[in-house]
Order: structure tokens, then sequence, then C-alpha cells
């Protein structure tokens, strides 16, 4: 049974988090390793518009139905819900993220985007920017504060103040993702039509 730890913060994780309960992640990178190896571009393209397509529905979804339904449980409700949500949660965004920027880069590689001539190139610094932003946020703010959150809900009296203070952050975080998801998707329209 291999268990995630974070060293000098606990020494064994709860129960839900067990990376062998995780297996399930290998099978989209195994897609995305064929669809790179293939050089075929409706197979790169497809998991990447599926991918993201992901990406942004659980995004937006967690958001704004799963945050407000969150909000107004009372804690045990909230707990049962956090701690059979997260542990999959902590390998399924990181996992539709680094798919679609991967399987995006290629994409854009093989369609010639990488050497397309300024002014047009703003396009492509646009989306680095977009996705630069998404992935800080992603590993800089939701990622720890999911972990804070899971770990302080587990405790025998979590402190309620601090899961309080950390899911405003997030929301905030969420909104601003939002927003960076359906900027990116403008981007990606214009590229996919031309310039």
């Amino acid at each position: 049974m291999t268990e995630l730890s974070l060293p000098g913060v606990f020494t064994q994780a709860p129960a839900g988090i067990r990376l062998r309960r995780q297996w399930w992640i290998l099978i989209p990178i195994l897609i995305t390793i064929m669809a790179i190896k293939s050089h075929r571009l409706w197979f790169i393209n497809f998991v990447h518009v599926f991918s993201g397509g992901l990406w942004t529905g659980t995004d937006l979804f967690m958001g704004f139905m799963i945050g407000p339904i969150m909000r107004r449980l009372d804690l045990p409700a909230r707990r049962a819900l956090i701690v059979r949500l997260m542990p999959r949660m902590l390998f399924y965004m990181p996992t539709l993220a680094i798919i679609t920027t991967t399987a995006g880069w290629f994409m854009a590689k093989q369609m010639g985007f990488l050497d397309i001539p300024y002014p047009q190139y703003w396009w492509m610094i646009a989306v680095y920017v977009i996705v630069a932003i998404l992935t800080l946020q992603g590993l800089g703010i939701m990622l720890p504060t999911n972990l804070r959150v899971y770990f302080e809900i587990q405790k025998e009296r979590p402190d309620g103040e601090k899961i309080q203070r950390w899911m405003h952050t997030y929301v905030r975080a969420v909104a601003v993702q939002g927003l960076m998801q359906v900027a990116i998707i403008v981007v990606m329209s214009r590229l996919a039509t031309g310039m």
C-alpha cells in the first residue's frame, strides 16, 4: 500500500490519498504519449481539445456548482464530501492541465504556430501568459489550498475559521481561473480559424 506523505508535515497520509488508487491517471497519459508519437494532427488535436474541455468544464462546475453547495453544508456533510472528492481531484486536475498543455504545445509545433511572424505571434504570447497564470494559480494557490483544507478537515476538531479563510482565497482563484479558461478558449478559437 503506497501512501503519499509530506515530509515534516505528516508521516502518513489520511486514508483517502493512496497512490495505488490513482492508477487511472496513467490511461490519459499513455493516450497523450501515443498521440504525440503518432504525429497525427487529428489525434493530438483530439487529446488537446478533449482534455481542455474536461479541464475547463471541471473548473467551472467546481467553482459555480459544487463551491456554492459546499458553503451551505454543515461541517460533517462538508467533511464527508471533501474526504471523498479531494483525493481524486488532487490527481485529476493536474493530469488534465499537463495533458492539455503538452498536447497543445505539440499541436502548435506541428501546425507551425511556433514560427508565425509578428504581429500574429502576439496570439501565441497570449497563450503562454494565460497558461502561465493557470499553472501558477493551480499549483501555487489551488492545490496547496485543497491540501490544507483536506488535512485540516481530517482533524478531530477542524478549525472552521481557517478553512473559511482558505476557501475565500480559493473561490477568488477559481473565479480568475474561470476567466482565464474563457480567455484561452477565445485565443484558441482565433488561432484555429486563422489570423
